[in-house]
């Protein structure tokens, strides 16, 4: 079965149709798993009327989206992990899904694949396509041909035992946690890019900040975590700046 992790943080406006644009055209046995990090709007009202279960972060502090990430994990049944971005959208859920599970089914040792990532065509700019283009070309040849484990957080798949085994996302990384990953599981088994599929998202994160701010943000992540094991920036999401998000009382 696959267990379809979607962590949220104030995602009202974008969760309930990604949750059910998966839920209309997917035919194996899945369940999809929202974890929230204390949304402030009624993410969580609206994730509870579409998902199949709703995980609720109640710490004091904020919470990491790989805490969120591990706390779906914890509450999945499937022997296949799948992470996604809440403002994500996959073309043909049972061609892409249907594809993944036969390389899972041909290769015992394969234990995680990601995928090409594209803006949405309908707020795709130049500058989108073209760094989405050679990023991807980045991701097959780092994941396929050196064996190196990276992926981005907006799509990863991994084998259930294997993600047990290493211990999942690591929870004291407030960014650059999805490339982490990635590199521990390469390390036990194989990874692959399947460039034959692409998972669609907003772009509203590039759209926000810019590309220059992001690719710094991106790179200065890469150099840190090679050198120092620790991230370069010091929050990721929410308000999609860098920036920690103030705690509010919750929409009513």
């Amino acid at each position: 079965m696959l267990s379809i992790i979607i962590p949220t943080l104030n995602e009202e406006l974008y969760i309930e149709r990604t949750v059910k644009s998966i839920k209309a055209a997917l035919t194996p046995p899945f369940e999809i798993i929202v974890s929230d990090g204390q949304s402030r709007d009624h993410t969580v009202e609206v994730a509870k009327a579409c998902a199949d279960k709703v995980v609720e972060y109640t710490g004091v502090t904020r919470q990491t989206i790989a805490a969120g990430r591990n706390a779906g994990a914890k509450a999945a049944t499937g022997e296949f992990l799948v992470f996604m971005d809440a403002d994500c959208s996959i073309p043909g859920p049972d061609f892409f899904f249907g594809k993944i599970l036969k390389h899972f089914a041909r290769d015992p040792k394969l234990v995680a694949v990601n995928v090409a990532i594209r803006v949405l065509p309908g707020s795709e700019t130049f500058a989108d396509w073209a760094i989405y283009n050679l990023f991807n070309d980045y991701l097959w040849f780092v994941n396929n041909v050196l064996h190196i484990g990276i992926a981005a957080g907006e799509f990863q798949m991994v084998r259930r035992d294997v993600f047990d085994r290493i211990g999942g996302y690591n929870e004291a990384l407030p960014a650059a946690e999805d490339v982490e990953l990635f590199n521990r599981l390469s390390k036990v088994g194989r990874v692959r890019y399947e460039k034959g599929l692409k998972i669609y998202h907003t772009g509203r994160r590039v759209h926000k900040v810019g590309w220059p701010k992001l690719l710094w943000q991106w790179n200065m992540n890469t150099i840190f975590m090679a050198l120092t094991g620790h991230a370069y920036s010091k929050s990721w999401g929410g308000d999609m700046t860098g920036k920690p998000t103030p705690p509010v009382e919750k929409a009513k």
